[in-house]
């Protein structure tokens, strides 16, 4: 969790994720243009991750012993900011600047221009190599009690460079790094099984000597438990294939892989809001 941060519950967890996801529609529907379905689909992901099990200092982005995170598909990074700016890395009221010109909040992270940020993102299938690359930087330096942490698209794994990662981790033993794969189904072109077959995931993981956990990725207890869990596993990298539902919490996003990479318009966006607000109903907002 966050240097001298206070421990929250699950509860109070599930709040900040639906808060995340409301902070993701606004963004969204200023910027005019983004992506929908991953963002909110990784919610409880991110949250878990800054709120209990990433070890950093929102006033302090660099400090030395912060675990590192690595985002590989790079579009969902309306979550990581969401999620950092409720934080405390800087203010909500700058998530409205996404992808403007000279914002520091661009559609796809960029190392250099915003604190917090440990990678560029580059084409889809980089992030992997990246972290294994810090990851085996880490234990060169020995400094063990870092873990690096790299979360994934599923659609992603159909490029040869998360392949070679993977090898190259399975080699070395890369115990230090944890790689999350967010296993939404669906990419820009429709559902993963369809454009490029990736079962059995677990079955390829564990073939390139990875200890696999398979989870529900929007349970944030879940989420938490797994990265402990990967901890405790020696002489071997860790894959968590974390089954999420794509724009979780809105009805009319989820399960649909044409919401991949559209923003909402105004309309649908009062339409998702309330939805959050609510909980799809199931309590009085205090808008209507």
């Amino acid at each position: 969790m966050a240097k001298n941060q206070k421990t929250y519950s699950i509860s109070d967890l599930q709040k900040k994720a639906n808060a995340i996801r409301m902070d993701i529609i606004k963004m969204l529907e200023k910027a005019g243009s983004g992506h929908s379905a991953g963002p909110l689909g990784l919610a409880d992901i991110f949250t878990a991750l800054y709120f209990r099990i990433l070890k950093h200092d929102p006033e302090n982005p660099d400090w030395e012993e912060r675990d590192i995170l690595v985002l590989s598909n790079g579009h969902c990074v309306p979550v990581r900011y969401a999620a950092m700016a409720n934080a405390g890395y800087f203010s909500r009221k700058e998530l409205m600047t996404l992808r403007q010109f000279g914002s520091r909040l661009q559609g796809h992270p960029e190392r250099q221009r915003l604190p917090g940020l440990e990678t560029t993102s580059g084409p889809l299938g980089s992030g992997l190599s990246q972290a294994v690359g810090m990851a085996l930087a880490l234990r060169m330096d020995k400094q063990q009690h870092r873990w690096v942490y790299v979360v994934m698209g599923d659609g992603e794994q159909d490029e040869g460079n998360i392949w070679e990662a993977a090898m190259l981790a399975g080699k070395y033993k890369l115990n230090n790094i944890i790689a999350i794969t967010d296993r939404n189904n669906i990419q820009i072109d429709g559902p993963t099984e369809t454009v490029m077959p990736l079962e059995n995931l677990k079955d390829k993981w564990e073939a390139f000597g990875w200890h696999v956990l398979e989870i529900d990725g929007n349970d944030i207890e879940a989420v938490i438990d797994a990265c402990q869990m990967a901890k405790a596993i020696v002489e071997r990298p860790v894959m968590i294939i974390a089954h999420t539902i794509p724009g979780k919490g809105i009805d009319f996003m989820e399960y649909d892989f044409h919401w991949h990479g559209a923003a909402p318009n105004h309309e649908q966006a009062v339409k998702a809001l309330k939805e959050l607000r609510t909980l799809g109903g199931k309590i009085r907002s205090e808008h209507e």
